[in-house]
């Protein structure tokens, strides 16, 4: 029982269900890339890879964050700063899961084992950006786009300018709905001294920003309709998110935290299960 209890805490800890947002473009470089589903062994470690690349990042970043993560009232009750999770324990499970991606890496192939100290050194980097650079958000979103553009490797041991577009798309996406969230914290990141394009530019001109990352993300994904030869689901998939785009930008919220979970995560869970869901649709049934 204690195991159970300590694994959901792990869970909760790395946000395990935020695992959505660039797990399912991943899956899409995948099939894209293979041209259907890859052998098992090849699915394998792509998943593996996938799953403790993102969640280690997301462990090893609650513990650089910790002392500020302490004074935010937002985030003072996430399980460090309430001690229900050790320092240690989220160093060792980020640890685990460093080593664990790396041996993915090398049982894929060559060039994936070759570029895992970027995306290692990548991951440990981003919790510090906010100390430099108010770019972070665009930073978080080059990161989680490593993940289709990795899966694209894995299936073919080469670079094509595909997984670069979808690559390009993911991170405007996460860039952009990053800057969202980081709106709530306007006021704590000029006291503290952190950079955020929120902290940067206030609020009306980085909701701007956003939706200009966003617009020109689906533009992206339309571009590659042409490219990859898709049909009409995937293009109706394209305007089921635009929509949720929409309605994400006219729900934010910064003083209010349940409207900005759901503007800042649900939102964009669904947006990423929309592509994933009509971009298989489109290449199986069609």
């Amino acid at each position: 029982m204690n195991l159970i209890y300590k694994i959901k805490q792990y869970g909760e800890l790395v946000m395990f269900s935020h695992t959505l947002f660039s797990f399912p473009f991943a899956m899409v470089a995948m099939i894209w890339a293979a041209k259907g589903i890859p052998d098992a062994y090849t699915l394998f470690w792509i998943l593996v890879a996938l799953i403790t690349g993102r969640n280690g990042a997301n462990a090893i970043n609650r513990v650089i964050d910790i002392e500020y993560d302490k004074k935010n009232p937002r985030v003072a009750n996430r399980l460090i700063p309430q001690g229900k999770v050790s320092i240690r324990e989220a160093l060792i499970l980020s640890m685990v899961l460093f080593i664990i991606f790396a041996g993915a890496a090398y049982m894929i192939n060559p060039l994936c084992f070759a570029l895992s100290p970027v995306a290692l050194g990548l991951f440990i980097l981003y919790s510090y950006t906010k100390r430099f650079t108010w770019a972070c958000h665009i930073i978080l979103g080059i990161i989680c786009a490593g993940a289709p553009f990795g899966a694209w490797i894995a299936v073919t041991g080469q670079v094509s300018y595909v997984p670069f577009l979808l690559s390009a798309a993911v991170a405007l996406w996460i860039g952009g709905f990053d800057i969202i969230y980081g709106t709530q914290d306007i006021e704590f990141d000029t006291q503290e001294g952190l950079q955020s394009i929120p902290a940067k530019f206030g609020l009306n001109n980085s909701l701007l920003i956003a939706k200009l990352f966003h617009a020109m993300s689906v533009l992206i994904l339309f571009s590659l309709s042409f490219i990859q030869g898709t049909q009409w689901l995937y293009l109706t998939g394209l305007v089921i998110i635009s929509i949720l785009f929409m309605i994400e930008h006219k729900m934010v919220e910064p003083k209010n935290t349940g409207v900005m979970n759901w503007a800042s995560y649900h939102i964009n869970q669904i947006v990423s299960v929309t592509f994933l869901v009509f971009s298989l649709l489109d290449f199986y049934i069609l």
